[in-house]
């Protein structure tokens, strides 16, 4: 068969025998390659998008021939499990005891040495290619990369250290197999020449690539069909191969669809025209792309709440994808609440542009508990055999695959693959940490446009994240749109300038350089030659006057103790008493924590409607310490009281914490909020008469219009600075006490006590967050302010520090893949951090009755599953349990008995289940009794959520 040498692949060596028909031979290792071979090269035809296969052809120099970067993409999957031809074919009885008497002859002294057969593939590549005629001469050499490849096709790079002389790998009968299967491999990919170049980057997007083929190849129904059938010949066999992946890509839901463009109203269900800055970015974008290079560019939008960001985000795509080759986006936010609405919004959108068949996702660790997901689709779908005996070390005690939601899309490490992708953006930055699967994190991001929203919301480390992760886009050329409404110019130019380097701009060049933004409006900076376009002035000036509000902002100085003179809630009460008692309209009122949001309803409830919010009462409470379905259902009472569709309710306050800061579109009479950072008390103060333009021009919902009381915007501050005080012991350290005491003195300098939107908002930011505030007067400020300064200061340069330390070096300076795995041990997900700060855990209330049952409700009907340790438990109930969790600090059970909180036994080695600790409350007379946790009590209150005091 073989072109290359006259022996032939023995088909006794098994490369698939788990999950499969136990009366056949397992499935031979040399159709799985040929297999991942054929669904390597359809990816290529259909999958990847152009911007990828260029950085692909070009990293191998091979720009003006994508046929040949074509067969090196399906070479370096055919070569995937050449490692198996290896003492793994002993680690499974039904497998080595079908191999044929020549290997097991040439065993030797294989059991003398442990290693995984993508590591031993990798060692073994040298001598396999060289057979095909790739030179090794140097470490960065396409065979080099090659095996770099094959060693981490499990997710995790490693050095590369030789070793083809391992005892593991076997003796001449076991080289001559492996040189055998390599080259049907390579003959019928049409004997592909070895490439003079391979640089990193693109070979970390060849290496998802193989990923996603293995995976495709390796479903169990796939598998146990070709098991029954297998050709004749090989050649055959491959053509079937090439034939079947279309229906494999197809069922994983991942071929490109392309939508039906609509016009602007009809795509986003708008009864209205764009506005100036969503019209300006679809006339004047174009030219300013079009005028550029063919490496992509990367887009700052800077607005107003409610000035239609995300739908300009999504106008700026089309223009962008079309430009650049990428093809459908990821749209990133800051947490869970906001993808969960934005998810929604994107879906109607995709469905009124014919999107129906196209695979939108939602991307966070608690995606599959939204009520999008049904439970048919939970337990649809086929299992991947991704490994056979030697994946899992004795160290990694739990399963991954075949716990979790298992339609392809919905398991672990696939929803960013999808062609159209909402969540979190730390799902985006794990792959700029060196976990594992994060070169196919990259490969799913560098095909779409990536958009984050709310860009301001992140700290001083995960900015460093993102500004690493937009490093990588650069260098694959993938158009970025960022947006924001409060984001400080400091920030917004090293985030562009650390995509300008990836894309292979020099760190000194760049320096000389500042990127301001329009404030509203946008700014496109081009890959290819860092020129700068920003939206036109009179579009700019045009936005800024449809959207002006002069908003009147209150400072109320506060404390917090009851009965005193400036009483906090005695403040807050003042202030919604109009709401309650008055006319009627609606308030928000936002509090820093948990324990004063629900202490500040206890309150409003007491004075104004003893109803509780489940009751239909006015006065409703929103924070994050609710169970995951009471939450998502509180979350869309208070979207529809307060919505710029309606019904408008004629009497609400809304009691919430932060959640409601970003992305859920709110229109209040009247905010009033805690003292917070001055970018957040402006975001806050955009959920004031945020839809009052659109509302002037097309009416209010059911014709309700302002209460008297309210005649123009208003934000009161309950501000515990003021007049000399101090930051409330119970805020901790939610937020630094620098910018907290920064806000308060800007606020108190504010002119007529005024801010005009949107002309004032980036000069407000930069006083507080931008460099302006960086510049410290240490003779006019007292020894507190000092010491907040340099805490402040501190923190953030340990924020800087940290995730420099534990982030992937940037694109242009990977030299050896394995750098993108340098921390030791085995990182997976649930090891690392995208984010700083306490770490937290999901808590399960559930409820001990006096007969012993354990059940999810006070009245003993849903009983707690515990199916007995070997049983599995299906996916419904691991959603039953999981929506009912709530995030808590795991701070709150330090010194506890973890015997305590333990779950079922039959939780234990559950991959989601097993880190559920369940706080057992005691049922006595029919009243749930409160859990002595860590020298407080804890209990879940059905109108208040999980209380702690």
């Amino acid at each position: 068969m073989s072109s290359v040498i006259g022996e032939g692949p023995d088909e006794t060596v098994w490369g698939k025998s788990r999950g499969l028909d136990p009366e056949l031979p397992p499935y031979p290792l040399v159709r799985h390659l040929l297999d991942a071979a054929a669904m390597a090269l359809h990816l290529w035809d259909v999958y990847l998008s152009d911007n990828q296969r260029r950085s692909i052809a070009i990293g191998l120099g091979l720009a003006t021939e994508p046929d040949e970067a074509r067969a090196m993409v399906g070479l370096c999957a055919g070569l995937h499990d050449i490692g198996k031809l290896s003492g793994f074919q002993f680690c499974s009885w039904h497998g080595s005891e079908h191999l044929g008497s020549p290997l097991r002859e040439d065993r030797g002294k294989m059991g003398t040495e442990r290693v995984g057969h993508d590591v031993a593939g990798m060692r073994a590549a040298a001598d396999v290619l060289a057979v095909l005629g790739f030179e090794a001469d140097g470490e960065t050499s396409a065979a080099e990369r090659v095996a770099e490849i094959i060693g981490g096709h499990h997710g995790r790079f490693y050095r590369n250290e030789g070793g083809n002389g391992s005892p593991f790998l076997g003796g001449p009968a076991w080289a001559r197999q492996r040189h055998a299967h390599a080259s049907v491999v390579y003959d019928l990919l049409g004997s592909p020449s070895a490439p003079e170049m391979f640089k990193a980057a693109p070979a970390v997007l060849v290496t998802g690539a193989v990923i996603l083929a293995d995976w495709l190849v390796s479903q169990e129904e796939y598998l146990r069909r070709r098991q029954r059938s297998l050709e004749p010949e090989l050649a055959a066999h491959f053509a079937r191969s090439c034939a079947d992946a279309a229906s494999l890509l197809a069922g994983a839901g991942l071929v490109p669809v392309s939508l039906v463009r609509r016009g602007f109203s009809e795509t986003y269900g708008i009864n209205g025209q764009p506005n100036a800055l969503q019209d300006s970015v679809m006339q004047e974008l174009p030219a300013a792309v079009g005028a550029g290079g063919r490496r992509g560019g990367i887009l700052l939008v800077t607005a107003a709440p409610g000035d239609g960001k995300s739908e300009t985000a999504l106008e700026a795509e089309q223009v962008l994808s079309g430009a650049f080759g990428t093809r459908g986006f990821a749209f990133l936010l800051p947490t869970m609440a906001t993808s969960d609405q934005m998810y929604g919004r994107i879906a109607q959108a995709l469905g009124r542009q014919s999107g129906q068949e196209a695979d939108l996702t939602l991307v966070h660790s608690m995606a599959w508990l939204n009520t999008a997901y049904s439970d048919e689709l939970l337990d649809a779908g086929q299992q991947v055999v991704t490994c056979d005996g030697d994946e899992a070390g004795a160290e990694r005690q739990r399963a991954e695959a075949d716990m979790r939601p298992r339609q392809w899309l919905r398991g672990p490490k696939r929803p960013l693959l999808a062609q159209f992708a909402v969540g979190t953006v730390d799902q985006a930055l794990m792959s700029v940490l060196p976990v594992r699967h994060n070169a196919l994190r990259l490969l799913a991001l560098s095909g779409k446009t990536f958009i984050v929203d709310e860009a301001h919301a992140y700290d001083s480390y995960m900015q460093v994240l993102l500004g690493r992760l937009l490093n990588w886009l650069g260098a694959y050329g993938v158009p970025v749109v960022l947006l924001s409404a409060t984001l400080p110019a400091s920030v917004s130019d090293r985030l562009i300038k650390e995509y300008l380097q990836g894309v292979g701009h020099q760190k000194d060049a760049l320096a000389e350089r500042t990127f301001p933004a329009p404030y509203p409006g946008w700014l496109y900076v081009d890959g290819a030659s860092a020129c700068a376009t920003e939206i036109s002035e009179p579009r700019r000036r045009e936005q800024g006057g449809s959207r002006s509000m002069q908003l009147r902002v209150t400072v109320e100085p506060v404390v917090r103790r009851a009965g005193a003179g400036r009483d906090r809630l005695a403040a807050i009460e003042r202030w919604v008493k109009a709401v309650a008692a008055g006319e009627g309209g609606t308030a928000l009122v936002v509090c820093n924590t948990v324990g004063d949001a629900q202490e500040t309803y206890v309150r409003l409830r007491e004075r104004f409607d003893d109803r509780s919010h489940a009751g239909g009462g006015i006065v409703q409470l929103l924070h994050a310490r609710f169970p995951g379905h009471v939450r998502e259902s509180r979350t869309q009472d208070v979207t529809r009281g307060m919505g710029r569709t309606g019904p408008r309710a004629a009497r609400r306050i809304v009691v919430a914490t932060q959640v409601v800061e970003q992305s859920l579109d709110l229109d209040a009479d009247l905010v009033v909020s805690d003292l917070a950072p001055l970018s957040l008390l402006l975001q806050r103060a955009g959920r004031c008469w945020r839809h009052e333009h659109w509302w002037a021009q097309h009416g209010y919902p059911g014709g309700r219009g302002r209460p008297r009381w309210a005649r123009a915007p208003r934000l009161v501050v309950l501000d515990p600075l003021a007049e000399g005080g101090t930051v409330p012991k119970q805020w901790g350290e939610v937020y630094s006490e620098f910018l907290l005491g920064r806000t308060s003195t800007q606020l108190g300098e504010l002119a007529e006590g005024t801010v005009s939107i949107p002309d004032d908002v980036q000069r407000l930011v930069e006083s507080v967050h931008g460099t302006e505030a960086e510049r410290f007067d240490w003779d006019a400020f007292d020894s507190r302010a000092k010491k907040a300064w340099n805490a402040h200061q501190g923190k953030q340069l340990a924020e800087r520090g940290q995730a420099g330390l534990v982030a992937v070096c940037r694109a242009r300076n990977v030299y050896r893949l394995q750098s993108l795995h340098s921390l030791p041990g085995e990182e997976d997900e649930w090891e690392v951090a995208t984010r700083l700060g306490a770490k937290s855990m999901r808590l399960l209330c559930a409820y001990v009755h006096e007969d012993g049952r354990t059940t999810f409700d006070l009245a003993g009907v849903e009983l707690v599953p515990d199916p007995g340790v070997k049983e599995r438990l299906p996916a419904t109930a691991v959603r039953a349990v999981m929506r009912r969790t709530v995030p808590v600090s795991a701070d709150w059970f330090v010194g506890v008995d973890p015997e305590a909180l333990a779950p079922p036994p039959s939780w234990a080695d559950h991959p989601m289940l097993g880190d559920v600790r369940v706080l057992y409350q005691p049922v006595r007379n029919g009243e749930p009794q409160p859990v002595a946790v860590g020298g407080r009590t804890v209990h879940l209150d059905d109108d208040l959520g999980l209380v702690r005091r």
